[in-house]
């Protein structure tokens, strides 16, 4: 898979909450639900705006008729205190903290409306009782819609009951006409703030589900060729199974690696193998070819997977050329110098996604166990390739003839061992140079 593909997306950060208000936001919330977090952190946004509204109103009103309006001034300090303690409520359920708020806000409110009669216009905050749907969960229909009711009731109640002048300063236009301005601008003020923030949560659990989806996406192309993972992803249910008509297998073997590594710690095995492994893996995608698997030491990559391409054989050539270089290259296990030993065969297979646990994509047939066969019959150092290969690769390599070898459950068939055309090329090391490493 090539480097690019493993690149995760990052997520959008064209707005965020200085550190401060974002821990007020969250004060009381112990859940870890994210559908949870986000309607209580709503819920806490609500509750301070609803603060704001009354410190607001009792200042107005204190500097209006201090004396007059007393028990107004103790409704509104009354509220900011119980407001105080509505975080708290988190901790007792999902839902605890913005039923209490909602009630309060509504049956609060009926009291205020009463005391100032119907020409202060406070009725105008009973619509704000529709943000219960917000801070609920649309889906828990069973606690916002008895409360939506509530609010309705006690909105017609006091449109039809209530006095236009109420019980409190009857003779006062003034702080009426106040009210209803104050009460117009804090019930838009609040709507747009809680709908800002309601939009910034759902744009911030967007984001992260994108980045989510991003690693999903990857961790998929780690087990999979690209176009198989499109099509699991596009059809989950539909099985994948394929017949490949043309498809060249690869297997490679570290030639002694087992009793190389048998008395070394296992820490140092592990770093070999992930090193050497890691350069195979960007070499497949440097060449085109997919990895199917790593069993142990021995690895397995094949092209013409997917999307068909008749350069195939070439292409693995090039591979297994490129991955004896590597091998060259790369230090010591231990005090033992390690070679590879590396089959290739062309031909039919069938191909498929199987299990529901670790699940991976595997290829079955003549052509793999030829491949197979043809990796253990091989000599380290070599790339010992068969007739089929030859034939499609074409004249794009040296071949020289090893002769007719007996293969088990397979028979009698002529090889060959691969070598670049041009000798002094990376990766282009002698047949009888690679021999020599024996």
């Amino acid at each position: 898979m090539a480097p690019e593909a493993m690149r995760l997306p990052k997520p959008s950060r064209w707005f965020a909450l200085p550190a401060w208000v974002d821990r007020l936001i969250h004060l009381g919330i112990v859940s870890e639900d994210p559908d949870v977090v986000r309607r209580q952190r709503l819920t806490n946004v609500g509750v301070y705006a609803a603060m704001a509204d009354q410190i607001s109103h009792l200042v107005s009103n204190s500097l209006h008729d201090f004396q007059g309006l007393l028990i107004i001034h103790a409704y509104n300090a009354l509220m900011v205190v119980l407001e105080l303690f509505i975080h708290r409520l988190h901790r007792r359920g999902p839902n605890a903290g913005a039923v209490a708020i909602t009630v309060l806000i509504i049956l609060g409110n009926t009291f205020v409306v009463t005391m100032f009669g119907s020409d202060a216009g406070l009725q105008i905050y009973h619509t704000l009782a529709g943000a219960a749907i917000l801070v609920i969960g649309v889906q828990n229909w069973r606690l916002w819609l008895p409360l939506a009711g509530l609010a309705l009731f006690c909105l017609i109640l006091t449109l039809t009951f209530v006095p236009p002048r109420g019980f409190i300063a009857p003779g006062d236009a003034a702080i009426r006409l106040v009210l209803s301005q104050q009460a117009m601008v804090a019930a838009l003020l609040i709507n747009c703030g809680l709908i800002l923030y309601a939009l910034l949560a759902l744009h911030r659990a967007q984001s992260q589900l994108q980045v989510a989806l991003g690693r999903s996406d990857n961790l998929l192309l780690t087990l999979l060729p690209g176009p198989i993972a499109d099509r699991l992803k596009a059809a989950p249910a539909q099985p994948i199974a394929d017949r490949l008509d043309d498809v060249t297998i690869l297997f490679a073997d570290l030639v002694g690696f087992t009793s190389a590594a048998h008395a070394l710690p296992p820490e140092e095995v592990v770093a070999y193998l992930d090193d050497l492994v890691r350069s195979f893996d960007r070499l497949c995608a440097d060449h085109g070819v997919e990895k199917i698997k790593t069993i142990g030491d021995s690895y397995m990559a094949a092209s013409g997977v997917g999307a068909q391409g008749a350069d195939g054989a070439v292409r693995m050539g090039r591979f297994a050329l490129a991955m004896r270089a590597a091998q060259d290259g790369h230090p010591t296990l231990g005090t033992h110098k390690l070679a590879l030993r590396i089959g290739l065969h062309c031909g039919e297979a069938t191909a498929g996604v199987i299990g529901d646990t670790r699940m991976g994509y595997d290829l079955w047939g003549d052509a793999v166990n030829t491949a197979s066969r043809l990796e253990s019959t091989g000599k380290p150092g070599c790339i010992h390739v068969s007739e089929a290969f030859r034939t499609a690769a074409a004249d794009a390599f040296r071949f020289e003839p090893r002769g007719m070898i007996e293969m088990k459950g397979i028979g009698s068939v002529e090889t060959f061992f691969l070598s670049p055309r041009d000798e002094t090329q990376p990766g282009g090391a002698s047949i009888a140079a690679a021999r020599s490493m024996q």
